[in-house]
């Protein structure tokens, strides 16, 4: 089984960024969106080189397992260019890449231990299981099949069969945080008072004598409300899942 990062870089996001890999190459394809100090910069969109000299060859343990040089720099390399492309888009400036190598290596001791208590909750993902994981990411990123993103993902150097135990990782680790989490449907009331914050903080950026931004009305924002709540208790069901299982780890970082 793969033990490669897919809580903290998924595979969505991998994907995410092979497309934007792939615009930065031949012509210039830069996107309406992209800041135009990103596009007048003649280096924008390459990743800056990674500092990797004081990475040792086993970054962690994490309850007698050891967290590898390899996965480690595989996770940062992505993390890194992920946070390049976002600091252009946002006017420039570096990528404090020690506070990054502190952020990776949390990641990935937090992920070992959901993928060592998944295990142990005897979950085990299907074929069927991986694909429907592929699927789902192509559908979040507007590919038209599982195929597509292991082409995708295949151009940033990984093989199909690490995609898929990556897919298989991803499965795993998501049904036991569904298991393990109590994420209740947001009822009406609490959508509507959540709708009704949103106009008071559109209000309240508008400023003395100027006009507020017009709010959609509720019933075409209310799946977009309940998804945005229900994510919310799923972030913190994973922060308190992991913080438990941290407290009754033995975790050593050498990194």
């Amino acid at each position: 089984m793969s033990k490669r990062p897919l809580v903290a870089v998924t595979l969505a996001a991998a994907v995410a960024l092979a497309g934007c890999s792939a615009d930065s190459d031949g012509e210039d394809t830069s996107s309406p969106s992209a800041a135009p100090s990103a596009a007048a910069t003649p280096d924008a969109g390459a990743a800056p080189e990674a500092d990797l000299e004081d990475v040792p060859d086993v970054v962690a343990e994490v309850n007698g397992e050891e967290v590898g040089r390899e996965e480690f720099v595989t996770s940062f390399e992505g993390q890194l260019q992920q946070a390049a492309l976002s600091q252009q888009q946002n006017g420039g400036g570096e990528v404090d890449q020690d506070a990054l190598k502190e952020q990776v290596v949390e990641q990935l001791v937090n992920n070992r231990l959901l993928t060592q208590a998944a295990d142990e909750a005897g979950i085990e993902p299907t074929e069927e299981d991986v694909q429907s994981t592929l699927e789902d990411v192509a559908a979040q990123n507007g590919l038209e099949s599982a195929d597509a993103v292991i082409s995708a993902l295949e151009e940033q150097g990984l093989s199909e069969k690490q995609v898929r135990e990556d897919a298989a990782t991803q499965f795993q680790v998501t049904t036991y945080i569904e298991a393990e989490a109590d994420v209740q449907e947001p009822s009406e009331k609490e959508l509507r008072a959540q709708y009704d914050d949103l106009v008071g903080q559109m209000e309240n950026q508008a400023g003395d004598g100027a006009s507020a931004p017009e709010v959609p009305p509720f019933e075409d924002v209310r799946d977009q409300l309940a998804q945005q709540a229900t994510s919310q208790q799923q972030s913190a069901a994973i922060d308190t899942i992991v913080t438990d299982l941290r407290d009754d780890a033995d975790v050593t970082i050498h990194l």
